[in-house]
């Protein structure tokens, strides 16, 4: 019997508390996790290998979120992997800005396991 590949999300925030909580819950729901602590880290393994999903924080050192998406987008285009942003950013002009760049939802930290299981379930990822 073939038993099918975990699907692989990967979580980019510079915090390393967030990445342990994401990681405890998606690997909850069957996902496999990797992770990396800014968006040229996270460039970097998608080029390597894609992931099926990203859950990605806005404010980072080095390669933000934002800018990480639209690099993201424009080497893969719009069918690369759906995204959910993750982060303390609420005022809409972030949220637009996320979504008019290709982010498929959008989560308001803090979160917990109800919160992000309902984005992932929303985006279609669960």
């Amino acid at each position: 019997m073939m038993v099918a590949a975990a699907r692989v999300c990967l979580v980019v925030d510079d915090s390393r508390v967030v990445r342990k909580v994401a990681r405890r819950i998606l690997e909850g729901r069957g996902f496999r996790v990797e992770e990396a602590e800014d968006g040229n880290v996270a460039l970097a393994h998608c080029r390597k290998a894609m992931p099926d999903c990203v859950l990605l924080d806005w404010n980072m050192p080095v390669m933000n979120g934002i800018d990480f998406l639209k690099a993201l987008r424009v080497e893969f285009g719009a069918a690369g992997p759906p995204v959910v942003f993750c982060t303390t950013e609420s005022e809409m002009s972030f949220v637009a800005s996320a979504i008019e760049h290709g982010a498929q939802e959008y989560i308001m930290k803090p979160f917990d396991e109800d919160i992000l299981v309902g984005k992932f379930e929303q985006a279609g990822l669960l």
